[in-house]
């Protein structure tokens, strides 16, 4: 019956279109209610303790991080990097769009602020160039998607800090899954782009190449130095998105000087709305999270899926299934806030590795961003793109299924994941 009340009440909440933060609040209030434990002393301290976690100082620094990358030019030389390595082969821009979202993924951690660089630099060249632009569009939006796989990751964070899961671990351990991704979005633009018919430009020189990988090198050392300090312990993830934060700044106004004292006030003050909102949505699910915990949920839910208990890669399987469905309603955030401290103790009770099930988790959340209704990535690609619905789900189809390829893998072969882990931890 908990069950049934905690469901209804979200739902109901979020059908009258209220924001997930106020839904998930007043969803911990009906479950005090419900269990006999009212007493609003107790909401304002648990909606105080969600935001009161160093753990999540990390959230405003890798929105920073992500937004400084943007104004200051360090996405713009990723690109052009890459556009100097695989600009002139056949569906080059593709290669060039798969290549930057591997790298910038492992900068900013975002898939709002990587899609929406790419989309801005990329589409109109691809649309010049007389790429299909479903496809375009498509590719660009779930390369987007790996950012919150390859660290840093900001969903890692947060599930981290729901789940009580390592969050260097869950860093370390999405490096191969991401790649994996990449690798997966080569394979179907090669498929894709073989008969298109565009006019190859020329191959970029070595002079060229050299010039531009010159110029993006400070942008490459990030990932070298935040990877590098989680690997060696010379800081923890809350402080390597400080470090990326503060690096992304100092390099964009004293090295590459593009970023102004205006445009610094105004990437501060997008990134403080962005962390505002991000922020408020944690401490609102610190109060259900506590309210699940007391009407022990998982315990419910475990019951539920009883006969899959014994048989751990089933029992993920079942979950990713239900991952799915759920991600096409919900944005990546309110699913881990939500749904991690339910599952993370199902998983865990049937022996499933709880950094594993973390990576897991997070990936199936971020392919729910490049599937309607709500796909928030798809409709930043729209938007800058100007494209209808109809046509981005039809491009982003082939990359969705080769992501769906990329679970089933994941899920049939634990050590993909679990192996590499150990050898980097």
């Amino acid at each position: 019956m908990t069950v049934v009340v905690f469901l209804s009440s979200l739902l109901g909440f979020m059908s009258f279109g209220m924001p997930i933060a106020f839904a998930l609040l007043l969803t911990g209030g009906v479950l005090m209610w419900y269990l006999d434990f009212w007493d609003v002393q107790l909401l304002a301290q648990n909606l105080k303790a969600g935001a009161d976690s160093f753990p999540l100082l990390a959230v405003p620094f890798f929105i920073l991080a992500g937004e400084l990358m943007n104004a200051g030019g360090i996405s713009r030389r990723i690109i052009n990097m890459a556009q100097a390595y695989f600009g002139h082969l056949r569906g080059g821009l593709g290669y060039v769009a798969i290549a930057a979202s591997v790298l910038l993924a492992s900068m900013s951690g975002s898939a709002l602020a990587d899609t929406a660089a790419l989309a801005t630099l990329l589409l109109p060249m691809m649309r010049e160039r007389g790429y299909p632009l479903g496809s375009s569009a498509g590719l660009v939006a779930a390369g987007g998607i790996i950012a919150p796989i390859i660290p840093p990751s900001m969903p890692f964070v947060i599930y981290g800090v729901v789940t009580n899961t390592s969050i260097s671990q869950l860093f370390l351990a999405g490096l191969v899954p991401g790649l994996i991704m990449g690798a997966g979005l080569v394979i179907a633009w090669t498929l894709i782009s073989r008969g298109m018919t565009e006019p190859l430009p020329p191959k970029a020189t070595s002079a060229e190449r050299r010039r531009s990988l010159i110029d993006g090198a400070a942008a490459l050392m990030l990932p070298v130095i935040i990877v590098g300090g989680l690997r060696g312990g010379l800081f923890t993830p809350t402080e390597a998105a400080v470090v990326a934060a503060v690096y992304a700044l100092l390099v964009s106004v004293l090295l590459y000087r593009e970023l102004s004292w205006q445009a610094l006030v105004e990437v501060l003050t997008r990134a403080s709305r962005t962390t505002a909102s991000v922020m408020f949505l944690c401490a609102a699910a610190t109060v259900s999270g506590y309210m699940i915990t007391l009407a022990q949920l998982p315990a419910e839910i475990a019951a539920l899926l009883g006969p899959l208990a014994d048989h751990p890669r089933l029992l993920v399987a079942g979950i990713m299934l239900l991952m799915v469905a759920i991600g096409m309603v919900l944005d990546l955030t309110p699913t881990i806030l939500i749904l991690g401290p339910v599952l993370a103790p199902i998983a865990a009770g049937a022996g499933v590795n709880p950094v594993y099930f973390g990576v897991m988790f997070v990936l199936i959340g971020s392919i729910g961003l490049i599937t309607p209704p709500v796909g928030t990535v798809l409709n930043v690609v729209g938007g800058i793109g100007k494209l209808r619905m109809e046509v981005l789900v039809r491009g982003v189809m082939p990359f969705f299924l080769i992501y769906l390829m990329v679970v089933a893998l994941l899920v049939a072969f634990p050590a993909i994941v679990t192996v590499p882990l150990e050898w980097l931890h």
